[in-house]
């Protein structure tokens, strides 16, 4: 089978791609170029779209002895990822921008181009699980390895993207992956994993957001407001600095009466406003999704013991019953969660299976 390995640099994809050659597929490198100013990326352990990455990647290819080239797709991400993530933090929402380059970068723009130009499959290194159900279908799966698990940002992968993808490393443990690379004499065996948004250099998302989106920010301040009293406690230079669930750099200039720390509860771009009050303000167990992306079968609705839904990358599962009305999600928390954000992936799982996804457009209590 002829086999695209999205290569990012880091261990995880060359193992993956490794793995790949030795199963005696005919295996191409690819290093995404996703800035169109490299420089401006993260480097070391905090990037994965570097120059430095670019040349890790090629040299494990190298060692692997397999073909490698640059594919030049930073307008597209620049577009798809950077730009959403601003409109969207503008709009008041939290987005994810890992999961949106998964979807609309790594298994929409690279598997239509490897696939038009005859591949079979693109390999990465993502933590998850393929296995072909009873009706023949390919199912995704969550990894062997939980602490690991990225599933949750594949979770927008429709079945034709899942019957051309491949996981090498879901039967594995980050640990087995480091001893295979040394074994194999790649450089990145102890390269540091790269962590939170590549485009964001410093890693001060909201100084980020502040001097990209400049004018094009609904309000450029407002005021922060206590939800119980209506009373104004402090201001802000912009919504998009906030997330629902917040808690450090408020800057409150009037302290809770109880002397308990606040947190944000709600966000309103339009007026400018960012209401504050008590962590149990927090506390939902409804949530609306919409844009649904089903990975199989388009359910109706499920419940049950294994129906659960992850509303964090890195977050629990939270057992949940889900009604699919057309292009709306309405699920039901069995146990209230905290701080979810509009904008915000809801992941659909049915055991290990990953049943969906939606993005979340509201949320409340019953």
């Amino acid at each position: 089978m002829r086999v695209l390995a999205a290569m990012s640099g880091g261990v995880d994809s060359a193992v993956a791609a490794a793995r790949a050659a030795e199963a005696r597929h005919d295996v191409t490198g690819i290093h995404l170029a996703l800035s169109r100013n490299p420089q401006s990326y993260r480097t070391g352990a905090r990037g994965c779209c570097t120059i430095e990455d670019a040349n890790d990647a090629r040299r494990a290819a190298d060692v692997i002895g397999i073909p490698f080239y640059v594919w030049d797709l930073s307008d597209r991400f620049h577009e798809d990822v950077v730009e959403d993530f601003m409109d969207e933090y503008a709009a008041g929402r939290t987005p994810n921008p890992c999961l949106r380059c998964n979807e609309k970068i790594k298994f929409a723009a690279v598997l239509d181009r490897a696939l038009a130009l005859g591949f079979d499959a693109v390999a990465t290194g993502h933590y998850a699980q393929l296995h072909t159900g009873a009706d023949g279908l390919i199912e995704l799966h969550r990894a062997a390895d939980h602490g690991k698990d990225q599933s949750y940002v594949l979770g927008v992968l429709t079945q034709e993207q899942l019957a051309h993808s491949m996981f090498p490393l879901g039967d594995t443990t980050k640990d087995v992956v480091r001893r295979e690379a040394a074994q194999r004499g790649l450089l990145v065996a102890d390269k540091p994993d790269s962590h939170d948004i590549c485009f964001v250099a410093d890693g001060d998302n909201a100084g980020w957001l502040r001097e990209k989106l400049g004018d094009r920010a609904p309000n450029h301040g407002g005021a922060i407001v206590d939800d119980a009293t209506g009373e104004v406690v402090g201001s802000h230079e912009g919504t998009f600095g906030f997330t629902i669930g917040q808690r450090r750099g408020l800057r409150l200039g009037v302290p809770a009466p109880d002397g308990k720390p606040r947190y944000v509860l709600d966000i309103e771009p339009v007026t400018g406003t960012v209401t504050v009050g008590p962590r149990e303000g927090l506390r939902v167990d409804r949530v609306t999704g919409i844009r649904p992306r089903w990975c199989g079968t388009v359910p109706t609705r499920l419940a049950g013991p294994g129906v659960t839904v992850q509303l964090r990358a890195h977050g629990r599962e939270h057992p949940a019953a889900v009604r699919v009305e057309g292009e709306r999600v309405e699920i039901e928390l069995l146990e209230p969660a905290e701080g979810i954000a509009p904008g915000q992936a809801a992941v659909i799982y049915d055991g290990t299976r990953v049943v969906g996804s939606a993005t979340i457009s509201a949320t409340g209590r019953a």
